[in-house]
């Protein structure tokens, strides 16, 4: 006597079919990660080979840092003192032009490597779009009567400096990243 629900020898077939099917199916999946999480590489696509180039940037830039935190001016800005956002104007592009002088350092030395010399102009004209924002700024600053917020430009949806600053942590240039001098 058959079971109700056993079906057809067709029917117990197909479902055999289906299980070894998935059962297939999960296996692959599994493998995949099993890949992913032990065996992948884990290089990433903005790490370039020639790692003298990035210790010359990481220096050059720990050094304008330093150069840049001794200009900050940390007192409370009262966001409607017209004379407050000017003396702050005056410092940011101190700061920025500090800043567009090491990005020009850093671009007369190119890495060696072939992936330096083709993804480090790209992070340079990142860091140029970066400079121009904060020049907009400034601008801003002496001419408007409220602290204005800084807006930066937004390349595929992503803000630049996160761009700029993804680049420096993956070639451990962390002083590279951008600085947050414009959010006091």
């Amino acid at each position: 006597m058959a079971h109700v629900g056993d079906g057809s020898p067709a029917q117990r077939k197909t479902r055999t079919g289906t299980k070894v099917l998935l059962t297939a199916a999960m296996g692959l999946i599994a493998a995949m990660w099993v890949y992913a999480f032990g065996f992948a590489p884990r290089e990433s696509v903005n790490r370039i080979e020639d790692r003298a180039w990035s210790e010359r940037a990481e220096t050059r830039c720990a050094t304008a840092k330093e150069g840049r935190f001794a200009m900050q001016d940390l007192s409370p800005m009262n966001p409607d003192d017209v004379e407050a956002l000017r003396k702050k104007a005056d410092i940011v592009e101190m700061a920025t032009n500090d800043l567009e002088s090491l990005i020009d350092k850093i671009a007369a030395d190119p890495p060696t490597d072939a992936k330096g010399r083709a993804i480090v102009p790209e992070w340079i004209a990142d860091y140029r779009t970066y400079i121009s924002d904060r020049r907009v700024f400034v601008d801003r600053l002496r001419t408007q009567t409220r602290r204005p917020d800084f807006n930066e430009t937004e390349i595929e949806g992503v803000p630049v400096s996160e761009r700029i600053n993804k680049f420096a942590r993956e070639n451990d240039m962390k002083s590279c990243q951008t600085p947050y001098d414009l959010s006091v």
